[in-house]
C-alpha cells in the first residue's frame, strides 16, 4: 500500500511538472534571452543591444548586486517592460535556483542563455600568472569558480526552460546557450604559455559545455552550446593588459557583441559543441 501510494505521488508530479512545462508557457513574441554576468562589459552591451535592436523580446540580466548595476538601472527605465534583472552569483548556487524559479513563474521558459560574467585579475588579489613559480592555489580556484563551475550550474539551472523555449518566438531552429570563453583556452593554440589560472579555467569551461553538447544531442533537445570567443574587447577586464594588443585588435563592446550576435542569431542544431571566434572563425580546442 505504501509503495503504491508512493508511486502515485511520483507519478502525479511528474505529470503536474510536464503540464507546466507543456501548457503553461505562453511563447512571446521575439523570444525570452537570459544575460548571466549582465551588469558591465560585454555582459551588458549584450542586454542594450538584445533591446535595441529590435521592438519585441523579453530580457533577463543578472549579476550579483542589481542595486549598484547603474547603467542595467538605467536600461530598466527605457525598458520597464521587457527587462528583468534578477540577483545572481554564480559562485552561490541558491541564488541561481531563485533566478531559476522566477524565470520559471514569469515566463515559463528561455530561447537563449549568455554566460557572460568571468574574471582576470582582481587588485591585491587575482593577477595573470607570468611564470610558474607565481601559481596558487587561491587563484586557480577562484578563476576555476567563476569561470567554468558557475556557467555551467547556470545551464543546469535553465536546462529544463531552453527545452521548452526551444527556438519558438525567435528565427532560429533552436534554443541557444553562448558562453564567454577565450582563445587562451585553446590546448592547439597555446604557444605563449603563462596565464595559468585563466587559460586552465577557460579550457575547463570548454570541456564542460562541450560535454553537455553531447547530452543535449543524444537527448534530442532543442538547444545548440556554443563558446565564444570575443577577441580582446576594451573592457575592465582588459584594461590592465591593453598595451601589449597590436593595433587594430583592440575592439569596442559594440563591435564584439554584434558580431558574437551574428554568430548566436545563425545557429543551427549542427553548431551544438562548436568553439567560435568573434568573425565566426572555428579555434581547435
Amino acid at each position: 500500500m505504501v509503495k503504491a501510494a508512493l508511486f502515485s505521488h511520483y507519478i502525479m508530479r511528474t505529470m503536474v511538472k510536464r503540464v507546466f512545462f507543456s501548457t503553461s508557457a505562453t511563447k512571446l513574441e521575439g523570444g525570452v534571452s537570459m544575460v548571466q554576468g549582465a551588469s558591465r562589459g560585454i555582459g551588458l552591451e549584450f542586454v542594450r543591444q538584445l533591446l535595441h535592436r529590435k521592438e519585441t523580446g523579453h530580457v533577463v540580466a543578472t549579476c550579483r548586486d542589481p542595486d549598484s548595476a547603474t547603467d542595467l538601472q538605467k536600461l530598466k527605465k527605457d525598458f520597464d517592460s521587457r527587462l528583468n534583472i534578477l540577483p545572481l552569483d554564480v559562485t552561490n548556487e541558491s541564488t541561481i535556483e531563485e533566478a531559476a524559479t522566477t524565470i520559471r513563474d514569469t515566463y515559463g521558459y528561455l530561447n537563449l542563455l549568455i554566460n557572460a560574467s568571468g574574471i582576470l585579475s582582481i587588485p591585491n588579489l587575482l593577477q595573470p600568472e607570468t611564470t610558474l613559480s607565481k601559481v596558487e592555489k587561491s587563484s586557480l580556484l577562484l578563476t576555476y569558480e567563476v569561470n567554468a563551475i558557475g556557467p555551467i550550474l547556470v545551464v543546469k539551472h535553465m536546462w529544463p526552460f531552453l527545452k521548452v523555449g526551444g527556438g519558438t518566438g525567435t528565427e532560429r531552429e533552436v534554443a541557444v546557450v553562448a558562453n564567454l570563453s577565450a582563445r587562451v583556452g585553446s590546448i592547439r593554440d597555446n604557444g605563449l604559455g603563462g596565464w595559468h589560472s585563466y587559460r586552465a579555467s577557460k579550457t575547463a569551461l570548454n570541456q564542460l559545455m562541450k560535454t553537455i553538447s553531447v547530452e543535449f544531442a543524444r537527448k534530442k533537445d532543442p538547444i545548440s552550446c556554443i563558446l565564444l570567443h570575443p577577441g580582446t574587447v576594451d573592457t575592465d577586464l582588459s584594461k590592465p593588459f591593453q598595451r601589449n594588443v597590436p593595433p587594430g585588435k583592440l575592439f569596442t563592446r559594440e563591435f564584439s557583441v554584434q558580431k558574437l550576435l551574428n554568430i548566436i542569431d545563425n545557429t543551427k542544431k549542427i553548431d551544438n559543441g562548436k568553439f567560435f571566434a568573434w568573425d565566426s572563425t572555428e579555434i581547435p580546442w
